[in-house]
């Protein structure tokens, strides 16, 4: 059975979308006289950073990381710094830029490390905040979608390295009891 077949969709395209243009609007009420580092957590938060990117009405740099947590699998393990910040952040406001907030590891990480690096303040965006971030008292300062427990792919998101680019996120349907 393939991926797609089995899983399922839990926010259609439109709903993504939608989503997309709210966080953009709120991102540039808040951010637009910041002269912001806008920092993408690859590979994750590059669909999102590059949506955002065309929403926003304001002059700000670019920039990236790449950390990791799943590699191919579906199960979070130990964090690998893979491509540091490429940029000087010394007393900027730094707009980090994510997929999804999880468990809050991979995000609290990346924000203590972009305030070690001399960072302003350090705001955070993630297209979809999970149900075990929620009960754990995880956030972000802006969320576009919220989400179940399930495993997640999709607008950045992947499964087994594959489908980052579908523009819905899907989730993977959990076994039958007894299978």
């Amino acid at each position: 059975m393939s991926i797609l077949e089995s899983s399922r969709v839990v926010h259609g395209a439109a709903e993504v979308r939608k989503a997309i243009d709210q966080l953009a609007i709120r991102i540039d009420l808040a951010l637009h006289t910041a002269d912001p580092v806008l920092v993408t957590v690859m590979q994750g938060g590059l669909y999102l950073a590059g949506q955002l990117l065309s929403k926003l009405r304001f002059p700000l740099t670019q920039a990236s990381l790449q950390v990791s947590r799943y590699g191919d699998v579906t199960t979070g393990t130990g964090l690998r710094w893979i491509v540091p910040l490429n940029v000087d952040v010394s007393g900027r406001t730094v707009l980090l830029v994510d997929d999804v907030l999880d468990e809050g590891i991979t995000l609290k990480a990346v924000v203590r490390n972009l305030l070690e690096a001399g960072a302003g303040r350090v705001l955070t965006a993630v297209l979809v905040r999970k149900a075990a971030a929620r009960s754990a008292g995880e956030t972000a300062d802006f969320i576009g979608l919220e989400s179940g427990t399930s495993y997640l792919f999709g607008c950045g998101m992947d499964c087994r390295g594959y489908w980052r680019n579908l523009p819905e996120i899907r989730a993977l349907r959990e076994p039958e009891q007894g299978s």
